[in-house]
C-alpha cells in the first residue's frame, strides 16, 4: 500500500492518493481539491486496475463551482461502457488520462515496460474534469532513462519529461505536478 500527496502546480491543487492491492487487483482511491482561475473544485476518483496495469473500471465524482458531475467507466472486453452506455469512440482503448492527476501516467509507464530509448504511441480516454469533457486522445511515451519518460500529447504538441519512482508513480512533472510527501506501509 502507498499513500502520498501530490501538489498540482498549474492546477493549484492537493491530491491525497492511496494505492493498495485487493484480491489480485490494484485499487486507487483519491481526493483532489483546488482552485484554478475562477473554478473551485473537488474530485474523488476510484479506479480498479488488474495486476498487469490494465484499467478495469473508474468512477469520478467532481464538483466545480457547486456543479456536481459523475462519470463512470467499465471495460467490457474490447469496449468501454461510459455512464451505462457502450461508447464506440473508445473501442480497443487500454488507458485513461484524468486531467487533474499525474497518476494516470503510471498506467502506461507500468504496462508498457519500455526499454530505455524506446517509444510507443497509445490511445487514451482523456477526461477533462474541469470542463466535463471526455474524448479520445493520442499520446506517446519514450523512456529516456531508468526513471524518466518523455510524455507527448500528439494532437497538441505538448511535451514533458516526467520522473517516476520505483513503482512508476510520478515524482516530478515539470510545471504541473510534484510529489510532496509519502507514507509507505
Amino acid at each position: 500500500m502507498k499513500t502520498l500527496i501530490w501538489q498540482g502546480i498549474f492546477y493549484q491543487s492537493l491530491e491525497y492518493f492511496t494505492l493498495k492491492e485487493n484480491n489480485g487487483n490494484y485499487i486507487v482511491t483519491s481526493r483532489i481539491i483546488g482552485c484554478l482561475k475562477d473554478q473551485l473544485y473537488s474530485v474523488d476518483y476510484h479506479l480498479t486496475i488488474d495486476i498487469n496495469w490494465n484499467i478495469l473500471e473508474f468512477s469520478i465524482e467532481s464538483e466545480v463551482n457547486t456543479v456536481k458531475n459523475r462519470l463512470t467507466g467499465k471495460k467490457q472486453q474490447d469496449d468501454w461502457e461510459i455512464n451505462g452506455n457502450i461508447n464506440p469512440d473508445f473501442k480497443g482503448f487500454q488507458y485513461i488520462d484524468i486531467s487533474l492527476t499525474p497518476f494516470t501516467n503510471t498506467l502506461p509507464v507500468n504496462k508498457l515496460k519500455l526499454p530505455e530509448n524506446r517509444a510507443q504511441e497509445i490511445e487514451v480516454i482523456y477526461i477533462d474534469v474541469l470542463n466535463h469533457q471526455i474524448r479520445p486522445a493520442q499520446q506517446r511515451y519514450t523512456r529516456t532513462s531508468s526513471d524518466r519518460y518523455l510524455y507527448e500529447n500528439i494532437q497538441s504538441d505538448f511535451k514533458a519529461e516526467i520522473v517516476v519512482d520505483e513503482n512508476g508513480l510520478v515524482i516530478q512533472y515539470p510545471e504541473l505536478f510534484k510529489k510532496i510527501t509519502e507514507i509507505k506501509s
